[in-house]
């Protein structure tokens, strides 16, 4: 029999795309639709003194206007804290501003009207007369003594602050033979997703249930959020995330509008649209890190990591998202900092700073480009320090492949990784040595290039210790139900969701194996509440290793009712059958009743079996992780650039990655998501940037300001693989959608720094671009020719 399970295959949801059949939320039209559209705040920071509405109420098309004083009332305000994050403040939030105005773009006023044109037209002549107040812009002044409140209902400006700290990261350092520094910072930047933010509330006055098609990766998590904060019954709300166009952690997060549009529907009993244009989407989606961070680190004189030390200040704008937090990613970056390397001891501080800008929170690889960067940077100036090759360093002090189980210096317990199998796989890939040679000779021509490698550890799988911990209503588990149709067909149904990834083909490929069937015979449904089990969804790489999974254990309990089934059906033991090729087969490979057959007497025919068979075709099951917190992949990747020092461009020639994701379900969306991950990564390293001045203006809230990295930009990205299979479920699989991102960062500023070593020139910040990079050079040739 052949399995499909380690199988190349193609996404079969492609097909429907390709072919211009996707469903997004932007495609429904309802009955009596209205649409919605937000007027914002043009400043960061201010106090609301007038909403003049008349003129706009007069607009053709207006239905209805709401202010804070109509629509805030409607819904319980929600705080994005944790109670694991001891001391974590951050104000309640509600749908529109009330007195104050915390960020350009925070919403004051809801338009409803029969197009989203005639929203427009009316929100243009809403008069705002808001008293302008001075923004906290930086994350480092917000924090000094006599700051001004980014906002006013904050006691201050720290929304949390940790430290972690073994008891002799102090003494190690003063017992070093070699300390390195570095002080990096990352800006802003955001998902641009193909799909922006998109949501219809539509609430039936006469059954009292609310239906919202949502374009999110996790459905239950808002079929809870708005029962609990709209005073309705769970069952009563249905949450539908149809076809969803990119997400990227962007659209877990509960925002502004999507939760008006509830209100208003609420009200008004109509189904209410909103759908965000891309300057909004800039002014409102979620931003990903903003984090200044110090760090040093230890070694002694052969070269070994003895201790790192790290400082990270993280910028969240004026609260915190809700209900993941914005402070997270800042933890994870404490915790992840080292984490490939022996390192005996540690110490970490945190501190998550307000400020007057749109909130950061959870994007894809969280917290973990940062951890990276910093570790690898420091590692190469250990080399440097030491003498030592890159390859070398990283070789003598990298966790041994036999070393597991393994628990960090912040903490993490690691099951088993493969860093020196990955190393080495990487070093046989590029060839090192024939790279320098070639670049020493390019050297002499006038051509700059150099090659970096980061090494990487990336968390999946997460388990209840990940939010549940903390009170966050986001569930560690997810759940499937499997069921065979009379014709020997079989659909899944299961809570992990769709975003273009491929979760439907890896979760009929599982279950396929499970009752020999090809995966073509199975249809999966996801992202309704009311036709599939609840769980925890899609995130944190979690579909494959928890809903595979899931998919896997209901399979081979549905596989072993059939079985019994098709032992009283053809007298045989049911400890002697498999299921194969469609059909029950005996020891000998013979054929016995075909699937079909097993429906059509299950279905149709129960009368026939004997007393006390369960004739039913259905199971259900939940699974959620119960051995370690979390799941750890592992891999490493390397870079290959060309600096033109005139100009400052950079040419990225090549991208290496040797990954470690357990087992491999589909090894094509494997590389998929690998490629995928990568150019997400190397966008925020050379290109994106979300930036403001200093009023707390965003300046470049457009795609034709914003930069993405193009096709023609991005380098041929060459994938291996390593398997070390998780021996906390039967599947084995960890994860693998963020790996791409974790480290294609890290290797390209360290692939960078190699082509400017000999200028004696260091990039610290990104995003890489031209004018940091000849600022680099200039300040490198200042320092050489200062007297």
């Amino acid at each position: 029999m052949t399995l499909h399970i380690g199988q190349s295959a193609r996404r079969e949801n492609a097909r429907r795309h390709l072919a211009g059949r996707g469903r997004f939320v932007s495609d429904l039209t309802l009955p009596r639709m209205l649409h919605a559209v937000f007027v914002r705040s043009p400043m960061a920071r201010g106090r609301i003194l007038e909403i003049d509405t008349s003129e706009a109420s007069a607009c053709p098309g207006v239905v209805r206007i709401f202010t804070a004083a109509e629509l805030n009332v409607r819904c319980t305000p929600w705080v994005g804290t944790l109670g694991h994050f001891a001391g974590m403040q951050s104000p309640p939030m509600n749908i529109l501003a009330e007195e104050e105005v915390l960020w350009t773009g925070h919403p004051v006023a809801m338009i409803l009207a029969r197009s989203r044109a005639e929203a427009e037209d009316a929100a243009e002549l809403v008069m705002l007369d808001i008293e302008d107040a001075e923004p906290v812009t930086d994350g480092a002044a917000a924090l000094r003594p006599g700051a001004p409140l980014a906002n006013p209902a904050a006691r201050d400006n720290l929304c949390y602050e940790a430290v972690l700290e073994t008891a002799d990261v102090d003494a190690a350092f003063a017992g070093a033979a070699h300390v390195v520094e570095t002080s990096m910072t990352f800006g802003r930047h955001t998902a641009v997703t193909l799909e922006p933010r998109a949501v219809i509330a539509d609430f039936d006055a006469s059954s009292g249930a609310l239906t919202v098609h949502h374009g999110t990766q996790t459905p239950y998590q808002f079929q809870d959020v708005y029962a609990r904060h709209f005073g309705l019954s769970e069952g009563k709300v249905r949450v539908i995330a149809p076809d969803v166009g990119g997400s990227f952690g962007m659209k877990l997060h509960v925002y502004n509008e999507e939760m008006g549009a509830v209100a208003a529907s609420l009200i008004l009993g109509r189904p209410v649209r909103y759908v965000a244009d891309r300057l909004e989407s800039f002014l409102s989606d979620i931003h990903a890190r903003d984090h200044i961070v110090t760090g040093r680190m230890a070694l002694d004189a052969e070269g070994t990591i003895l201790a790192m030390e790290v400082d990270d200040l993280t910028q969240v704008g004026a609260v915190s998202a809700y209900p993941r937090t914005s402070a997270a990613e800042g933890n994870q970056v404490i915790r992840l900092m080292g984490a490939p390397y022996r390192m005996p001891d540690y110490r970490g501080r945190l501190s998550v700073a307000f400020q007057n800008k749109v909130q950061t929170s959870q994007y894809r690889a969280v917290g973990h480009p940062i951890a990276c960067a910093v570790t690898e940077a420091l590692v190469e100036r250990a080399a440097e320090a030491t003498g030592l090759d890159p390859f070398e360093i990283r070789a003598r002090n990298l966790i041994a492949d036999d070393a597991y189980p393994h628990v960090s210096a912040t903490g993490y317990q690691f099951e088993k990784l493969s860093h020196q199998a990955c190393l080495a796989k990487l070093h046989e890939m590029m060839d090192p040595e024939a790279l320098r040679a070639e670049h020493a000779s390019l050297r002499k021509q006038g051509i700059h290039r150099g090659f970096g490698i980061a090494s990487f550890v990336e968390i999946t799988n997460p388990g209840a210790a990940f939010y549940g911990v903390g009170g966050a209503r986001i569930s560690a588990q997810d759940g499937a139900v499997v069921r065979m149709m009379p014709s020997g067909d079989i659909h899944c149904a299961i809570s992990v969701t769709e975003q273009g990834q491929g979760t439907e083909t890896i979760i009929a490929q599982v279950v396929a194996d499970q009752l020999g069937v090809t995966p073509e015979r199975v249809s999966v449904t996801t992202g309704d509440t009311a036709t599939t089990p609840s769980g925890g969804a899609t995130w944190a790489c979690r579909g494959a290793g928890i809903g595979g999974e899931t998919a896997l254990r209901a399979g081979r309990r549905l596989r072993d009712r059939i079985l019994t089934l098709a032992g009283a059906l053809v007298q045989a033991d049911p400890a002697s059958l498999r299921l194969e090729n469609g059909a029950v087969v005996d020891g000998s490979g013979a054929a016995r009743i075909t699937l079909e057959e097993i429906g059509r007497i299950a279905t149709y025919r129960p009368d026939t079996l004997p007393d006390g068979i369960d004739h039913s075709l259905t199971v259900a099951h939940h699974f959620a992780p119960t051995g370690y917190p979390f799941d750890f992949t592992n891999g490493i990747q390397g870079s290959l650039v060309e600096v033109d020092v005139d100009t400052g461009l950079v040419r990225i020639l090549k991208h290496w990655v040797v990954e470690d994701c357990g087992r491999i379900i589909n090894p094509l969306l494997v590389d998929e998501q690998i490629r995928g991950g990568v150019v997400q990564g190397l966008g925020p390293a050379f290109f994106e940037e979300c930036q403001y001045d200093a009023d707390g203006q965003l300046t470049n809230g457009s795609l034709a300001d914003y930069l993405v990295p193009m096709a023609c930009e991005m380098p041929d990205i060459e994938i291996a693989h390593i398997e070390t299979p998780t021996g906390d479920t039967i599947l084995g699989a960890k994860g693998v959608g963020e790996a791409g991102t974790a480290a294609a960062g890290a290797a390209a500023m360290n692939a960078v720094n190699d082509a400017l070593r000999p200028f004696g020139a260091r990039l610290t910040q990104t995003p890489m671009t031209p004018l940091r990079i000849l600022d680099a050079l200039d300040a490198a040739r200042e320092e050489r020719t200062d007297p």
